[in-house]
């Protein structure tokens, strides 16, 4: 933590006792007529649940299938119940990930008081249904972390958590990469949209997925892939064929949360049935950080990008184009002069996956679901580059929560099983899936069986169980390094042999080699990282100041 962080943190600590931070964690929406919602889960088996007309069901591909109705109390009350273990799992998925990044029971403390003050106002900003949606859902939140925050405060943090996550971008948390293409660009003429979301919060938070089809008592039916205890929307369809998928921009570290960058795309899927209504929807919200919303209309039969940060708001299309291509940097003219955006741009990742997935869309004139799929699976670089499995600069990192594919005229998605985009995607229908619940419970799976496309092969291979393998070790050397911890002989050579084209691999390798005194081995393999590809300009100057560093001790 640098000195100025903290001396920024100390400050705010002072203010922890305020009004406004004691009026935030008592605050609540209205919740009349709670009592007198239906709380009978009905448990048929181990993977199928029931409560009035709403449903739980996992299907063969591991993917759990939500049905929802009603008001936002009703759907939030019974989003809770039927979900309760899979918000369970989440919660202690993202605990136990807070407890390994911040050990200290003491500075934990700290940090929840930082958490306090920071979302302070965010009630002000979100709407009233989703408050009472989120309360619906906290009921059945985990008690053993009310000391951390009360169950609703605690579900309301975390849908801003999302967005903490694309701020704090020089941790890697993010990096999506987006397409659209229709005309001449597919095999129909009609609109395609796919993505990766790149969001990773450790190896148990994507574990388990819920792909949710809500019919809302207003506004326009919709899915969305989600996980437990979010009514956000990451990527999602709404049955007016409106898409909607969002791609993180570089952002300042916001000192106050105001309304969550997937509450608005929500209220997109669930408010708006052309690209003009989604820009106004997302025009009246105030967000705190920047994001690319990419906007895709099938009865339009194009895409937009909504662009939005704290200070400025911009709309970005390619005039006589039929494709369109996102990935963590703005294009609109609103942000042409944005230092931060150019900063982007220049060191980070974003522009070298956004050429490469302009290259692939453009390699296929005619693209198909199949193909869509394909390059969501695309693990190369600019000119079909070797860059190591995981690497950054890959549309195909080996980290992404899901893949998605929309066609949004047919009103039919594709979602990701697990592992990463790599499973099986799966397909449904949304017509013939809201069709199915209009007489009441659904027993079976949604699944569009004979659309459903099957896993990548690269799952069977060698490769694959070696980066598994690669990712672990990784993340053990990492921690060995920062505890200066003893790390076994032959680890460095491990680690390359797993992941011989990363240049990560041959970095952790040099540095094992540094910190053990042998700076001649260290040397070779900085100077071999060297020659790969290397992720980011940052990485790049932290390289090369190592090779200087371990030339000065020969």
């Amino acid at each position: 933590m640098s000195r100025l962080l903290k001396i920024v943190l100390l400050g705010m600590l002072f203010q922890f006792s305020s009004c406004g931070v004691k009026k935030s964690l008592q605050q609540r929406p209205d919740i009349t007529g709670i009592e007198a919602i239906d709380t009978n889960r009905v448990k048929h088996n181990d993977h199928f649940y029931t409560l009035g007309k709403n449903s739980l069901f996992q299907n063969d591909y591991g993917v759990w299938e939500l049905y929802l109705e009603g008001d936002a109390l009703e759907r939030g009350v019974a989003n809770g119940n039927l979900t309760r273990e899979l918000i369970h799992h989440q919660e202690i998925a993202f605990m136990d990930k807070l407890e390994e990044m911040v050990p200290s029971e003491s500075y934990r403390g700290f940090l929840k008081k930082i958490v306090s003050y920071f979302n302070r106002k965010m009630y002000l900003y979100v709407p009233e249904e989703y408050q009472q949606e989120i309360y619906g859902v906290s009921r059945y939140g985990l008690a053993r972390y009310d000391d951390f925050a009360p169950g609703y405060i605690r579900m309301l943090y975390f849908h801003g958590a999302h967005d903490i996550g694309h701020a704090l971008h020089d941790l890697m948390l993010v990096g999506c990469t987006s397409f659209a293409a229709w005309g001449d660009k597919t095999a129909d003429g009609n609109l395609l949209v796919g993505r990766n979301f790149d969001f990773y919060a450790g190896d148990e938070f994507g574990s388990q997925k819920i792909v949710a089809f809500i019919n809302p008592d207003s506004g326009h039916k919709f899915m969305m892939y989600t996980w437990g205890g979010m009514i956000g929307a990451v990527s999602g369809m709404n049955e007016k064929g409106l898409s909607v998928t969002i791609n993180a921009g570089k952002s300042k570290i916001p000192f106050k949360a105001k309304d969550p960058i997937t509450l608005v795309s929500r209220e997109i899927l669930q408010y708006a049935s052309t690209i003009r209504e989604a820009i106004e929807i997302a025009k009246k919200r105030e967000v705190f950080v920047s994001e690319s919303i990419m906007v895709s209309s099938g009865d339009e039969n194009r895409a937009v990008l909504i662009e939005v940060s704290p200070k400025n708001f911009g709309v970005y299309e390619v005039p006589n184009s039929d494709e369109l291509i996102c990935s963590n940097h703005f294009q609109s003219d609103a942000y042409q002069d944005d230092r931060r955006n150019q900063k982007t741009i220049e060191e980070s990742h974003s522009k070298y996956r956004y050429d490469r997935m302009k290259q692939l869309v453009e390699q296929d004139q005619k693209l198909d679901v199949p193909g869509a799929v394909a390059i969501l699976r695309d693990m190369k670089g600019v000119d079909d580059e070797a860059l190591g499995y995981g690497n950054e600069k890959a549309v195909n990192q080996l980290l992404a929560h899901h893949g998605i594919v929309f066609q949004p005229k047919d009103r039919k998605v594709w979602v990701s099983a697990n592992p990463y985009q790599m499973g099986a995607f799966v397909a449904y229908d949304l017509k013939e899936v809201f069709k199915k619940f209009e007489n009441g419970n659904v027993s079976q799976s949604l699944v569009s069986a004979a659309e459903t496309l099957p896993k990548s092969p690269f799952l069977e291979t060698e490769e694959f169980q070696d980066y598994e393998h690669y990712r672990k070790l990784e993340q053990q050397v990492k921690i060995q390094l920062e505890n200066e911890e003893t790390i076994s002989e032959g680890t460095g050579e491990k680690l390359i042999a797993l992941n011989p084209e990363f240049w990560e691999a041959y970095f952790l390798a040099g540095k094992m080699a540094y910190e053990q005194k042998n700076f001649n081995q260290a040397l070779q393999y900085f100077e071999q990282a060297r020659t790969k590809v290397v992720t980011t300009k940052p990485d790049l100057e932290q390289l090369d100041k190592m090779i200087r560093k371990t030339k000065r001790r020969l």
